[in-house]
């Protein structure tokens, strides 16, 4: 998921963000089905309504905006601030869940904010301005998303692998529409954009996904999200080594702001669920 950022920022070069959003879900959703049918499960849409809005913020907004995001803008910072994600979740299920922000999650809360502030320095000239404010929709979107899964965790289909593939599939039908309704430029089908187009369907959208269900179910949230910090500090890292993106001192400053964001909310799940288990 690190390396991913900069591979989609590879990819809009060679095609329109909307044209390879909608190419990188349909194929990966195709590839998922067939996992599915290898290992005989049962094809089935439990809940076609709301598997459709789920998949238009898990797949469809998520990675539009990302692409748009990473069009306009650099893939370090663009994956910083999707990872926000955290924070908006939190926030978005004040009002959904009624879940309010308690313990180590209000210092979380302010450091983000902080955070963010830094990166988007408003006191500086427009610049990639409108890139940043998509990787934050992104951020939200992928929040929603998260926010409905366990909203409708009884309605949704119950096998990860099934609800994700049809997510997947509905999402990456809209952005075909989308994407077909709209002019863009020619496909440059050289063999470097296929190598990037493969890494970012099998690696970015499958594999990716699929370990980071499997340490969901085997390990704490609190500690399986200690993982996810390493993804925006490795997109930082590659995106420096390959695109020579070199980000400014305010800039590093929120980065880190917000990592610290995240880990104080890794901080909190675990000792929640500490907690929990001994029936605190």
């Amino acid at each position: 998921w690190g390396y991913t950022w900069v591979a989609m920022k590879e990819a809009v070069r060679f095609i329109d963000p909307f044209d390879f959003s909608a190419l990188r879900a349909v194929a990966g959703a195709l590839l998922m089905f067939g996992a599915i049918l290898f290992l005989g499960k049962p094809v089935r849409l439990r809940s076609p309504v709301r598997t459709l809005v789920f998949g238009l913020f898990q797949t469809a907004g998520f990675n539009a905006l990302a692409a748009w995001a990473l069009y306009t803008g650099g893939a370090g910072k663009t994956a910083v601030l999707v990872y926000t994600l955290p924070f908006w979740t939190l926030v978005i299920a004040w009002p959904l869940l009624g879940e309010r922000l308690r313990g180590l999650q209000w210092p979380a809360a302010l450091l983000a904010a902080a955070g963010l502030l830094l990166v988007f320095e408003p006191w500086q000239p427009a610049g990639t301005a409108v890139s940043k404010w998509l990787a934050l929709a992104t951020a939200l979107s992928w929040g929603m998303s998260a926010v409905l899964a366990k909203k409708w965790r009884d309605a949704l289909e119950p096998d990860l692998l099934v609800l994700t593939a049809w997510q997947m599939l509905l999402g990456g039908a809209v952005l075909t529409v989308i994407a077909l309704s709209i002019p863009t430029r020619a496909i440059d089908w050289t063999p470097y954009f296929w190598i990037v187009l493969v890494y970012c369907t099998v690696a970015g959208s499958i594999a990716g996904w699929l370990l980071w269900l499997f340490i969901l179910r085997r390990l704490p949230a609190g500690i399986a999200g200690l993982s996810i910090m390493a993804v925006p500090a490795l997109g930082v890292l590659f995106a420096r080594l390959q695109l020579g993106e070199d980000p400014s001192a305010a800039e590093w400053s929120g980065m880190l702001l917000i990592g610290a964001s995240l880990a104080l909310l890794c901080v909190h799940a675990v000792r929640d669920r500490q907690e929990t288990a001994n029936g605190k």
